[in-house]
């Protein structure tokens, strides 16, 4: 049995959108090039078929793996979350005590984490050391480079 997987609506929209191409698109076109390369004679010595059943079978396999994080999967309710203090889902602003920089990132679930767009995930260690605190409030978190102190400025819902 897996482990059950949280998502926020976006997160899981994106995931069945990219299940349904796998589906309708990704696989009828490998099943084209299982045909055309079947057509070339001696599958023996044929490149071209080994290339697209190999093909074929990560393509299942990654349909296979979507299809079951789909059915272990659950929404978090944004209406059960308090708001008032930083959580999964919040939007939080904060103050590195240290060099005085302002960043401000969202904390989501695992599996939707980016970097690149400040979103992180709600089981890093900044995150962790996060979690439960409000605006005022200072957070001492141990890192990889070390101890880091952070002001948190600002707290707010994730659509904001």
């Amino acid at each position: 049995m897996s482990q059950v997987q949280y998502f926020t609506k976006e997160g899981l929209e994106k995931l069945k959108d990219e299940l349904e191409k796998l589906k309708s698109v990704e696989r009828p076109a490998i099943s084209q090039m299982i045909a055309e390369a079947r057509e070339k004679g001696d599958l023996s010595e044929n490149a071209e078929y080994d290339a697209a059943k190999n093909a074929q079978g990560m393509l299942e396999l990654r349909i296979s793996k979507l299809e079951e994080t789909l059915r272990n999967s659950r929404v978090i309710d944004e209406k059960q979350l308090d708001l008032s203090k930083v959580s999964i889902l919040s939007k939080v602003k904060l103050k590195n005590l240290k060099n005085n920089a302002v960043m401000e990132y969202s904390l989501v679930p695992e599996n939707e984490a980016d970097i690149k767009n400040r979103k992180i995930s709600v089981n890093s260690p900044i995150a962790k050391g996060l979690l439960g605190k409000k605006a005022g409030d200072t957070a001492e978190i141990q890192v990889p480079a070390g101890l880091m102190s952070f002001k948190i400025i600002e707290v707010s819902p994730l659509g904001t």
